[in-house]
């Protein structure tokens, strides 16, 4: 059975994290059946600021706006199984943490946790306060993933990407895609 999977991406800095994994998305195409995207104002700011570009526009993936409650994932009876909020921002994981469904992004992550299927927050904030570590214990509380986006470096990254990459690859492990990435023990290539 192929995936559901809706993709959000808020403010938070690491639009690099949200490049990569849209890119991984879309080279991951034979495993699932629909993905849809839904991106914050302050999304598209952090990205242009940051990687430069408006690349996000050029995804062939189907974008809805962020007060799109007619989105298919806004509801459960769509059957989306993964909701992946990359980079997630602190204000969303309260909103998240605090059941409050504002905008798409929030209600699509309310819906997944309701439904008990599978809600990964790409958290992007350093260092936590309390309120973020509460807020975290909460959404892990009520079924959710906190997937930091803190890379790993033993596959020897040298680019960018390739540091993002390694954060992406845990995101694709959690959902359950199968992907051929790094795995400890395994020797880089040179």
């Amino acid at each position: 059975m192929k995936r559901k999977i809706a993709i959000a991406l808020t403010g938070a800095s690491g639009s690099v994290y949200a490049k990569v994994l849209l890119d991984k998305m879309i080279s991951l195409r034979s495993q699932w059946s629909d993905v849809g995207v839904v991106m914050s104002g302050n999304a598209k700011d952090v990205w242009k600021h940051e990687l430069g570009n408006t690349d996000y526009e050029q995804y062939n993936l189907p974008f809805f706006d962020k007060n799109d409650f007619n989105a298919p994932f806004a509801s459960g009876s769509a059957g989306y199984d993964t909701v992946i909020i990359c980079p997630c921002s602190m204000g969303t994981l309260g909103r998240i943490a605090a059941g409050m469904s504002n905008d798409l992004i929030t209600r699509a992550a309310d819906v997944v946790l309701k439904e008990r299927r599978k809600l990964i927050l790409v958290v992007r904030e350093t260092p936590y306060n309390l309120i973020h570590i509460n807020n975290m214990k909460a959404v892990t509380e009520a079924g959710g993933i906190i997937c930091p986006a803190s890379p790993s470096f033993y596959s020897l990254p040298e680019t960018i990407e390739e540091v993002a990459g390694t954060v992406v690859n845990r995101v694709i492990d959690l959902m359950g895609l199968k992907d051929e990435s790094y795995r400890w023990g395994n020797t880089p290539e040179d």
